[in-house]
C-alpha cells in the first residue's frame, strides 16, 4: 500500500488520537508522559511511521529496530481496519530497519485478554507469519501479555 512515511512532529495529534482509541485495551497512554516520551524518541530516530488518509492517520507504527528488532507500538484506526493499513505499515518497517536474517518481536494480548479477540491484534500478527511465545509481562491494565516473534528471512 502506498502511503506510508516517516511520521513528523506535525503528526503527534493524529498518533495520539490513534493511541486513545485503543486504550481500552491497552491502559492510559495519552496522558501518560511516558508515552509521549516514547513517541518524541522515534519521532526523533525517524523510527515512526504512519499511513495517512484523507482525513485522519490511517495508521502509525513505532518500531525499535536492532536485533531483534521490536514492534513498540501498532495502531490501524478502527475505519481502516483489514484494508492493508498495519500490513503495508509493518512491510515498510521491514524494509528499511530489518536486515535479513533477523527477527522482529512484539508484545500483545495474552489469549484470556478481552482484547485478544476484539482487537484483533493476535489473529493480524498471526496472519503475518509470527508465532506465539512466551507469556510476557501483565500490561499497565493488569491484562495477560504474550510475545509473538517473526523470522525474516529475504527482504
Amino acid at each position: 500500500m502506498a502511503g506510508v512515511r516517516t511520521a513528523t512532529e506535525e503528526d503527534t495529534d493524529g498518533l495520539l488520537r490513534l493511541a486513545a482509541e485503543v486504550e481500552q485495551w491497552f491502559g492510559p497512554m495519552v496522558e501518560v508522559p511516558g508515552f509521549r516520551r516514547a513517541l518524541g524518541r522515534h519521532l526523533v530516530r525517524g523510527t515512526a511511521l504512519v499511513r495517512p488518509g484523507a482525513q485522519q492517520l490511517l495508521g502509525g507504527v513505532l518500531f525499535g529496530p536492532g536485533r531483534p528488532a521490536h514492534i513498540d507500538w501498532l495502531v490501524v484506526t478502527e475505519q481502516a481496519r483489514r484494508r492493508g493499513v498495519g500490513r503495508a505499515l509493518l512491510a515498510e518497517c521491514v524494509r528499511r530497519f530489518v536486515r535479513p536474517p533477523g527477527r522482529i518481536e512484539v508484545v500483545t494480548f495474552g489469549a484470556a485478554h478481552p482484547g485478544a479477540e476484539a482487537s484483533g491484534a493476535r489473529a493480524f500478527y498471526e496472519r503475518l507469519g509470527f508465532s506465539p511465545a512466551e507469556p510476557a509481562p501483565p500490561g499497565p491494565e493488569g491484562g495477560p501479555r504474550q510475545f509473538y516473534r517473526c523470522d525474516v528471512r529475504r527482504a
